[in-house]
């Protein structure tokens, strides 16, 4: 059976390889440079054959994909945007069976201290990146994820919708923490995409920092405005911050005040705050 059974059909499709693991060294002088990346790849095209008939005959390999990664990364990485760039283009370009790649790269910060030692705390923030190529211009999307942040104060919460199942409290004082997920499209790319990805992550600590908050979506707004006004070549931010909470300890039964420095940090369940913030259109 070459084509589906009346009254099916094969919907949109991807395959690829995920959690690809590879580090790099830079070895060119006595001061070595590491790099540290996931890549993850999704390739579309003419695959009916292989979901009807198991004709693989158009497939290419995850196993390869793997392979290309390591491949590619002998002559170096570049920037995260350039290297999944490469790779995109590579297999729609070679492959007829493929029209379509998505490549993502997450990068794994390291911290130097010495000319060949580095260090590395376990988790938190990775920087991001994401190519969609199908022919002609590829589609770049570049940010972070799991970014830490947190205000001791300069955050209140209050006046909100109340009804008959509302127990928490108004607060003109409180702990703001979250983590940080947010991706940006360029609607052209930078000509330096390292420049200007540390420009929007600085832009993203600033509007964090310097927004007295009265919710988190105000904060949310006003660091996607911030990185648009930052980075003239990002079309729209797409954010997502989870409410990490903080809850005030009574340590009244110890015969203690607490005078707002002792909390507990909560868990689950939390708070998830999502938004984009556009340009408008010229």
């Amino acid at each position: 059976m070459t084509t589906p059974a009346p009254g099916f059909t094969l919907g949109p499709n991807s395959y690829g390889k995920s959690g690809v693991r590879l580090v790099r060294v830079d070895r060119d002088t006595p001061r070595h440079a590491i790099r540290d990346l996931t890549v993850h790849t999704a390739l579309s095209g003419d695959f009916d054959a292989t979901h009807y008939t198991g004709d693989n005959t158009g497939v290419l390999p995850t196993d390869t994909q793997k392979n290309t990664v390591y491949a590619f990364a002998r002559d170096g990485i570049g920037t995260v945007e350039a290297f999944a760039e490469r790779l995109a283009r590579h297999f729609v370009d070679t492959t007829p069976s493929i029209t379509h790649a998505r490549v993502r790269i997450e990068e794994h910060p390291w911290t130097r201290v010495g000319d060949h030692s580095f260090s590395s705390g376990e988790g938190g923030e990775l920087r991001t990146a994401e190519v969609n190529y199908g022919g002609g211009a590829a589609a770049v999307t570049a940010g972070v994820r799991d970014l830490l942040l947190l205000n001791t104060t300069d955050s209140e919460f209050g006046g909100f919708l109340v009804d008959e199942y509302t127990t928490l409290p108004e607060t003109e004082d409180r702990i703001l923490a979250t983590a940080v997920t947010a991706a940006w499209d360029y609607a052209t790319v930078p000509a330096d995409p390292d420049k200007t990805f540390h420009a929007g992550r600085t832009a993203l600590l600033d509007a964090f920092a310097g927004t007295y908050s009265l919710s988190l979506q105000q904060t949310l707004y006003a660091v996607g405005e911030r990185i648009l006004k930052t980075v003239p070549e990002a079309g729209e931010v797409r954010l997502s911050l989870p409410n990490r909470h903080h809850y005030l300890q009574d340590l009244g039964r110890f015969g203690l005040d607490n005078p707002g420095v002792v909390f507990q940090a909560g868990d689950l369940p939390y708070g998830l705050i999502e938004g984009t913030v556009r340009r408008e259109a010229q």
